[in-house]
């Protein structure tokens, strides 16, 4: 790092800490801290919290899953668009939450089940959530300190100090400040601030590496790969172990299921001006991942291609130089691709890429941490209180459990030592809650025969999974690093037959992602059996949803005028306006035309054999595909920069026009003060 690279770090985070300040003076309302007093706009949202849910722990997952992957995964992703945009469209679970107007999630299970229920999901979702948590700012450090080639020890007044947890310290005290400043409101304007330079830098960034590294060179080595394990042809990776098609699957599955159930970012799914105005922002979504998917995909990608082509042989050995001195197998897994990276950029763009990656760190750390302390006070403690408490006492509550999170995650991540990949220990610690949250969330919001004893027999039973998923994860990782099976107790089994339990594990054992394709159909179809076995009356959906003569004023957007048969079934009511509905055309167009070649790749893929010497024929014309398809998608990313920075400057001006002006009610916070109305 250069003076010029550490001038533009600073610079950033400066910038970051100036809106900080600035968004804090607007926050004045418990409704302002948990949810931005409800007044964030399509673009706002769309990049605020994509940049909040991207985080640099997630970067560096992707990198290492897409180094094993390549460029086969983003073959079968085009297939999880369509998926993606109905979702969208429709506002799948985003709408009808919004329109409930709930604070937090557990506050809706409360409304639509009980409160007993609010409770035990609100410490389920807490424990999970700091649990996935904790290894966020030990991903990250690492990361930092490996990238910027840190000393492994800092001198601070005559003191030697480790270098690991100064960082960590670093950031989390600094997210601490933003959530403390202004809780929602700062994460929505410093997560606009990052989302807008991490998109350019994305750009810029992916440009660089196209050109410096020859695509005969990216050829080359991407085509000899042995059988079983290509980068470019998605139908001959029958033997990548872990981030296969099956790996895939269960992801799509998860997108539908557990639409907003997982709590990371749970600020932002309340948010919204209006239900419309968040279907309107999931839309745009779908356009706002591209600068972050290009990268993602590329950059490990080209980073495989270095370390193996010879012409770059003195740059593999400073690498590897590198990695020999990680202890930690699956760190230096995770350390690959940054350290090739730092050794590839140029001045500048080593700075803005440092900077990226710190913002990428503080955004997703600012709303993990509001999430998680949000959660304990408004969904365990308050409710256990049984009254509200004045706003001035609900804020520092709120303030002061940041503080806690901040400090149990740091004693977390000092001590957690990491035995699988990132990807694996978010998908197993995330199925404690997610396993079955999207059953009763889908339940709750669509069904009006959902039960509180199906809600409860799904919670109990998807836990019990995930629970059993992680103690013999437990038992696995430490027969791999003793030899011993159920943590050594030879003893009482014996020598043998613990030896033939931990092999045994080893090979049949799901990992997390399989775990949580286990826990979600089982836990939709018991809420559903368990809810008819109990002859549920009818819940009245319109009250929850401020539907009809429930509704609520503010919420409604200007009426455009009923729209035709052919409007309605793309999904526009309404409330469409011309730009909303060209905006819905594009996305469908768009969509469908890469569904269409995905679906004759796949059927002309499948009618030709699967034999090794039969794909390899192949091989060139992937290989030209690619090429032409990541040119596409960076003249889509550089459009999409220009395009969500212009629309998001104009959201941040409407919101801070909105908190200064917008009468506050004391009552909107988040506390059941009726009994629920079903349960």
């Amino acid at each position: 790092m250069t003076p010029i690279d550490w001038f533009i770090v600073a610079c950033m985070y400066l910038l970051l800490f100036a809106g900080a300040m600035k968004a804090g003076r607007r926050m004045q309302s418990v409704a302002d801290y948990l949810s931005a007093g409800r007044t964030a706009g399509r673009y706002l949202l769309a990049i605020a919290c994509g940049m909040a849910g991207l985080g640099g722990i997630s970067i560096i997952r992707d990198f290492q899953m897409n180094y094993e992957a390549g460029f086969a995964m983003a073959w079968w992703g085009m297939s999880m668009s369509v998926v993606l945009v109905i979702l969208a469209v429709t506002g799948w679970v985003n709408y009808r939450f919004r329109a409930t107007r709930c604070l937090t999630l557990a506050e809706f299970f409360e409304r639509r089940y009980s409160r007993r229920f609010r409770i035990f999901a609100g410490l389920v979702a807490f424990g999970a959530g700091i649990i996935n948590f904790g290894i966020f700012p030990a991903v990250e450090a690492r990361f930092i300190i490996h990238f910027l080639h840190l000393p492994e020890g800092l001198s601070l007044g005559g003191i030697t100090v480790s270098t690991y947890p100064v960082i960590m310290l670093f950031l989390l005290g600094t997210a601490v400040c933003f959530v403390f400043r202004g809780g929602q409101v700062t994460a929505m304007m410093t997560s606009f601030l990052q989302g807008a330079f991490a998109n350019l830098v994305f750009v810029i960034l992916a440009v660089f590496l196209l050109l410096l590294i020859p695509w005969r060179q990216i050829s080359e080595v991407l085509t000899q790969v042995p059988p079983g394990h290509s980068k470019i042809n998605p139908f001959d990776t029958g033997y990548v172990e872990t981030f296969n098609f099956r790996f895939f699957i269960i992801g799509v599955m998860g997108v539908v299921y557990n639409a907003m159930s997982w709590q990371g970012t749970q600020g932002y799914n309340s948010s919204a001006r209006s239900a419309h105005e968040a279907k309107m922002g999931m839309v745009i979504g779908t356009w706002r991942g591209y600068p972050q998917s290009l990268l993602i995909m590329l950059v490990p990608i080209l980073i495989f291609v270095v370390m193996h082509h010879p012409s770059w042989s003195d740059l593999q050995l400073r690498v590897d130089a590198d990695l020999s001195l990680i202890p930690n197998s699956e760190v230096r897994s995770q350390m690959r691709v940054p350290i090739a990276l730092a050794e590839l950029l140029p001045t500048g763009l080593l700075g803005a890429f440092a900077a990226l990656m710190l913002c990428a760190s503080i955004s997703t750390q600012s709303a993990y941490m509001h999430s998680w302390s949000s959660i304990l006070i408004q969904d365990v403690i308050l409710p256990l209180r049984g009254k509200p408490i004045s706003p001035a006492r609900h804020l520092l509550l709120l303030r002061l459990s940041a503080i806690g999170v901040a400090s149990f995650t740091f004693v977390f991540a000092m001590f957690y030592e990491q035995n699988q990949a990132i990807a694996l220990f978010l998908a197993l610690t995330g199925a404690i809650f997610a396993g079955w949250s999207g059953a009763v969330i889908i339940g709750g919001l669509y069904w009006r025969r959902g039960t509180t004893q199906g809600a409860w027999a799904a919670a109990i039973l998807g836990i019990g999974i995930a629970l059993g998923g992680l103690i013999l994860s437990s038992a696995n990782a430490d027969y791999q690093t003793t030899g011993r099976a159920l943590w050594g107790c030879a003893d009482w089994l014996g020598a043998d037959r613990t030896a033939a339990i931990g092999a045994w594990l080893n090979q049949h054992l799901p990992n997390g992602q399989e775990l949580w394709g286990l826990a979600m159909p089982t836990c939709m179809t018991t809420y559903i059996i368990v809810s008819l076995i109990y002859r549920p009356r009818k819940f009245e959906l319109d009250r929850l949803l401020h539907r009809g003569r429930f509704a609520v004023e503010s919420d409604v957007p200007t009426t455009q005028g009923e729209p035709s048969f052919g409007w309605r079934v793309l999904g526009m009511n309404r409330y469409f306006t011309r730009r909303d509905r060209f905006l819905y055309i594009l996305t469908y167009l768009w969509t469908a035309g890469w569904v269409v070649i995905f679906a004759i790749g796949t059927v002309y893929m499948l009618t030709v054999g699967s034999s090794a010497d039969t794909w390899r024929r192949f091989d060139p014309g992937w290989m030209k595909f690619w090429q032409v398809y990541i040119w596409i998608q960076v003249g889509i990313a550089l459009t999409v920069v220009i395009w969500f920075t212009v629309g998001g400057i104009r959201d941040v001006v409407n919101m801070f026009h909105q908190l200064r002006t917008m009468k506050r009610d004391i009552h909107d916070d988040g506390v059941v003060r009726e009994e629920p109305s079903a349960g």
